[in-house]
């Protein structure tokens, strides 16, 4: 798919308009980054520090699937600096806790100005939290279930497309299994996010930090 028609890791939505020629950028500090990752203080230090970065916390892993979810149709952005508020909601995203959420909780978060005020996607975070439970009991964690679409390693990207055939298949599962607002764009962008593959393009500075944090990544 051709980047100037993606929303790009995009994907899910980190950027609003996403360029013709995709590269990276030079920021003021000499680095060369992915051009998203450059200017807005924000997007470069969760750039830097977070993306692609392999995530092995099953609270984490919970916390941005469903914040992918809540970014649809908004920027990343958003939900980025909303981030920390959607936490303090969400008692940290540990979905043993948000499973046993009522409709005084979904009326409490209706009523959080911190947060993104959509009854369905907060119904939908406290479903998934009773779905994420059930893959607990079968995988052990939610870390082994999903990292078992994990991409080889390979070239980087040259086109970021807004889903794959691992994210379509990610999708597919995740539905059949109850969850909701996980579409395969939505799934491809946690992918990427996550490290279950290294979409940093070539002359990125991170590109091969993240590589390096692949290879010595584990799960115990």
């Amino acid at each position: 798919m051709s980047s100037s028609n993606t929303p790009g890791p995009l994907s899910a939505g980190l950027l609003e308009a996403v360029p013709d020629m995709m590269d990276v950028v030079d920021g003021s500090d000499g680095r060369a980054r992915c051009w998203w990752g450059n200017g807005d203080a924000d997007y470069e230090r969760y750039h830097d520090t977070e993306w692609g970065f392999p995530q092995g916390d099953d609270n984490r892993l919970f916390e941005k699937i469903c914040l992918e979810g809540f970014q649809s149709g908004l920027s990343w952005l958003t939900i980025l600096r909303k981030r920390e508020n959607f936490r303090a909601a969400f008692d940290g995203f540990d979905f043993a806790a948000v499973a046993k959420y009522g409709e005084k909780d979904v009326e409490r978060l209706l009523g959080d100005a911190g947060i993104v005020r959509h009854r369905g996607k907060i119904e939908a975070t406290i479903s998934n939290a009773g779905c994420a439970l059930e893959m607990v009991n079968e995988y052990g964690s939610l870390a082994h279930y999903f990292w078992s679409y994990e991409q080889p390693r390979g070239e980087a990207p040259t086109d970021i497309s807004a889903s794959t055939d691992a994210s379509v298949s990610l999708s597919k599962d995740l539905k059949k299994r109850g969850w909701r607002f996980v579409g395969p764009t939505t799934a491809y962008a946690f992918m990427q996010a996550m490290g279950l593959v290294n979409d940093h393009l070539e002359r990125c500075f991170v590109r091969a930090e993240v590589e390096n944090a692949r290879l010595s990544f584990r799960l115990f």
